[in-house]
């Protein structure tokens, strides 16, 4: 019994060192792999997102429900100055299947990174078909190499300061 409760204590330990090490690191995503805390310099929220058209992919750190942050890199648009994120969900999968749309939805204080620059905002679902409509044809037209599936739908989250 002594010795069970040595091995357990010990895997405990490793993995609280473990996430020590990985928090002042971070692990952040790539391409398709998620990570977990996004390394950066946190800066101030810009009134006009349009610089993000030069980016091809951002990172987003969402909160899980178990408490370790959840991240993962993704497209970007702009509509009238405001910037969006979204979520391809292919046909047949639940609207909210993604990892990171449910973070969201739970809770909606996210981190993106952009670059090098670290920016804490309030995601929220764009409900709006008319606002959904031009945030599509924003990412459409940002993305026109991008073959977007026609039988998958998308969700999009209208970004602001936290």
């Amino acid at each position: 019994m002594k010795l069970l409760g040595k091995i357990i204590g010990g895997i405990v330990v490793l993995l609280i060192l473990v996430l020590i090490i990985l928090r002042l690191t971070g692990f952040p995503p790539n391409e398709r792999r998620p990570g977990l805390w996004l390394p950066g310099h946190v800066v101030a929220t810009p009134a006009d997102w349009s610089f993000t058209n030069r980016y091809r992919e951002v990172q987003v750190q969402t909160n899980s429900w178990y408490g370790i942050p959840h991240s993962v890199t993704i497209f970007c648009a702009t509509y009238n100055g405001t910037l969006y994120i979204g979520s391809l969900i292919p046909k047949g999968a639940p609207q909210f299947g993604r990892q990171w749309n449910a973070n969201v939805l739970r809770d909606p204080h996210i981190r993106l990174k952009i670059g090098d620059n670290l920016y804490d905002l309030k995601a929220t679902y764009v409900t709006d078909p008319v606002e959904h409509d031009a945030v599509m044809q924003s990412e459409r037209k940002k993305y026109p190499d991008f073959k977007f599936p026609a039988d998958s739908t998308f969700n999009y989250f209208r970004l602001s300061g936290s």
